[in-house]
């Protein structure tokens, strides 16, 4: 007789909307690795449905809110998990919320383990209230991190020795989309061929400041002062930049005929802007992996990004692109400069990407990754 299979109840985010957790929780949810290894429960811990809904809509979330509470007890009660996989927010509303999650998982004493996306515990740490339910969240608990640059961010609470490391992984888009075209085989290989006459710069995220899509327009300006020949796009759903605002912007720094808009975009579409650009630019500001940067050396491009979370984890300074300080538009610009004027570089940096993304960040890496976690875990709860 097989033996049986420890039961876990997951807790996590997938889209709608789509962002950097939920695109993580998708994954999960679809892995064969954990659903053959684990009997596994899925629940959705979202509450907005679409980018423009959050932090709008409060009595839409509320009964969301509620509706997943019930969820929890129900499974916790029918299905006794061994444990609780729960992504958790670091601060603010969505740490208040996610904290009652795991009250209930606590009361009926299933162990949990919380995987972050994101951070900011060490803001609120001082605040009486916030580090009284920190005390308890943690208490008896181990976490998921995505590189050992966000350890400081929990140390106050979380022993080095219940702290696991998983970066994420993501499927091989290029040659997913490859193997669907009878022309281009999946053995083939999977050199992009770029032809632009002018070198393209992509930006591609949800459109919200933090992200940096300011200073980028800033180090626009710059290169264009230069009198550098390029041609910057910018894709994305609309965040806290609204269309008017970013094109006001663009028309004060006299950069119409240099930048444009192009709004969100998916599938093939988002994948025929990574094929044709020449260089791939994420300054942001508050950012605790970057996936996208992934997405961009799955094409080969060089990638400039900042010293942000676990950013240098992934795009190692000086091989597979630059990293900047945050909010540094002459950095930016002044690396953006060099890979303009050399395509040379442009294309090894893109080669060593690649190869990186092959060696350490693939799905499987991810998935093989997360379920030796996942059974540590298990392990000490018997």
């Amino acid at each position: 007789m097989p033996d049986k299979k420890h039961k876990i109840l997951f807790i996590l985010h997938y889209p709608p909307p789509i962002h950097g957790s939920s695109v993580v929780g998708l994954q999960i949810k679809e892995s064969e690795v954990i659903n053959e290894t684990f009997e596994c429960r899925y629940l959705n811990l979202g509450t907005s449905k679409t980018i423009d809904e959050i932090g709008k809509n409060a009595f839409a979330k509320i009964k969301r809110y509620i509706s997943i509470l019930l969820q929890v007890i129900r499974n916790l009660i029918v299905r006794r998990p061994d444990l609780c996989y729960l992504a958790i927010t670091a601060q603010g509303l969505g740490f208040y919320k996610d904290a009652v999650v795991v009250l209930l998982v606590k009361l009926f004493r299933v162990k949990p383990v919380y995987h972050f996306h994101n951070k900011g515990v060490i803001k609120r740490q001082d605040k009486f209230i916030d580090n009284l339910l920190y005390r308890f969240v943690f208490k008896n608990a181990d976490v998921i991190l995505l590189s050992p640059h966000l350890y400081p961010d929990i140390q106050k609470y979380i022993p080095a020795n219940v702290v696991h490391y998983c970066p994420n992984g993501m499927q091989d888009q290029v040659k997913s989309q490859k193997s669907k075209r009878s022309e281009y085989p999946a053995s083939e290989g999977v050199e992009v061929k770029r032809k632009n006459l002018i070198v393209e710069i992509l930006f591609l995220s949800n459109m919200f400041e933090t992200k940096g899509v300011f200073v980028l327009l800033d180090a626009c300006k710059i290169l264009k002062q230069k009198n550098l020949h390029f041609h910057c796009t910018f894709v994305g759903g609309r965040g806290d930049i609204t269309e008017k605002r970013f094109q006001d912007k663009v028309i004060t720094n006299d950069l119409i005929n240099y930048v444009n808009y192009m709004g969100k975009k998916y599938g093939s579409d988002k994948e025929s802007f990574f094929s044709n650009a020449d260089i791939f630019s994420f300054p942001s500001y508050y950012e605790t992996f970057g996936l996208v940067n992934l997405e961009a050396m799955q094409y080969e491009l060089p990638v400039v990004s900042t010293f942000e979370g676990g950013i240098p984890d992934v795009v190692k300074d000086g091989v597979t692109g630059f990293l900047v300080p945050q909010k540094d538009s002459n950095a930016l610009a002044e690396k953006l400069e060099l890979l303009i004027l050399n395509k040379e570089l442009r294309e090894e940096m893109g080669r060593k990407g690649r190869m990186r993304y092959e060696q350490n960040f693939t799905l499987q890496n991810f998935e093989d990754r997360l379920n030796t976690i996942l059974t540590e875990c298990l392990l000490k709860t018997y």
